[in-house]
């Protein structure tokens, strides 16, 4: 979250005729609204997570379908949408479809005093694209070819990204390994429009609680290679009867200073029938406020 700020400087330029930097803003509002993740990003699993890693091979239901919602406190005022479908393919693998979007609210123009004159400025970005993955010798594997267009008032920027992704299980389930790349559009290690993430998980404890199997599990996460200092995440998660999890995590973040952040967030997911229920919420970080994602998958057999 307090790469809002630069986000914010970015929109200083909204009168010029192209805005510098839009591929990196864009991508930022989407780290804004990834701060609601309660795994690390290469770890997420579901099918509106292919957002994070196209590497979604958990689930072969016929249909999957998926929407979350994301709103982000009234300091930043900014609100996000993931839809994704996804279907079988025989040998091929899973073929889906997948959008999603994100953008700031309630800026409006303002000529030579601070008074707004009730001209909206669009501030957004969004994503549509195709995503494959398939279990190739016991590993995910996957990739997402999108569209991207980001809008800063008149400004506006396009761009395709190919993104790929793995996730494999180690020593049975006691260990999965993920990695993927985000938004990847250069042969670059700094760029800001783009993340490489990785993650491993471990399986701490399983057990019977009141007759309901209980496995708990630890995460660590990596986010890297985008101009500023690496983020780490850290979290736990347990689940009971794979009806009802429970995850938190803690993030550092590397951000655009020298300053170390730590922001926690939390997480409930629930099953109920061909349903699954996700409410995420982070605590905020500098007073700003949490950000909240409600979010429904869908499963038909």
């Amino acid at each position: 979250m307090q790469r809002i700020g630069p986000l914010l400087v970015g929109l200083v330029v909204l009168a010029a005729p192209r805005a510098l930097g839009q591929q990196a803003t864009g991508t930022t509002l989407w780290r804004v609204a990834a701060t609601t993740l309660v795994t690390p990003p290469a770890l997420a699993v579901g099918p509106a997570a292919a957002m994070w890693n196209p590497a979604q091979t958990e689930d072969s239901a016929r249909l999957q379908l998926a929407l979350e919602a994301i709103q982000t406190p009234a300091s930043v005022d900014a609100t996000g949408i993931i839809a994704a479908v996804r279907i079988p393919a025989g040998s091929i693998g899973q073929l889906g479809l997948l959008y999603g979007r994100v953008g700031l609210s309630n800026i409006t123009q303002t000529i030579d005093s601070p008074d707004p004159t009730g001209t909206s400025v669009p501030v957004y970005t969004f994503a549509l694209g195709a995503t494959w993955s398939r279990l190739v010798g016991g590993t995910s594997v996957g990739a997402t070819l999108a569209f991207h267009e980001t809008r800063l008032d008149v400004a506006r920027g396009d761009r395709w990204t190919l993104d790929v992704g793995a996730s494999r299980p180690l020593l049975g389930d006691r260990l999965r390994a993920a990695a993927a790349t985000h938004f990847f559009s250069s042969l670059k290690t700094n760029d800001p429009a783009q993340d490489i993430y990785a993650g491993l998980e471990g399986r701490i404890w399983q057990g019977p609680v009141s007759r309901n199997r209980v496995v708990v599990r630890g995460r660590y996460g990596v986010s890297f290679a985008h101009g500023f200092g690496a983020d780490h995440q850290l979290g736990v998660g347990a689940e009971v009867a794979k009806t009802v999890a429970l995850d938190l995590m803690v993030s550092r973040e590397g951000g655009y200073s020298d300053g170390v952040h730590w922001r926690p967030a939390a997480g409930l997911r629930l099953v109920i029938g061909k349903y699954r229920v996700t409410l995420a919420r982070d605590a905020g970080v500098n007073d700003l406020g949490s950000t909240y994602r409600v979010g429904v998958d869908m499963r038909f057999r």
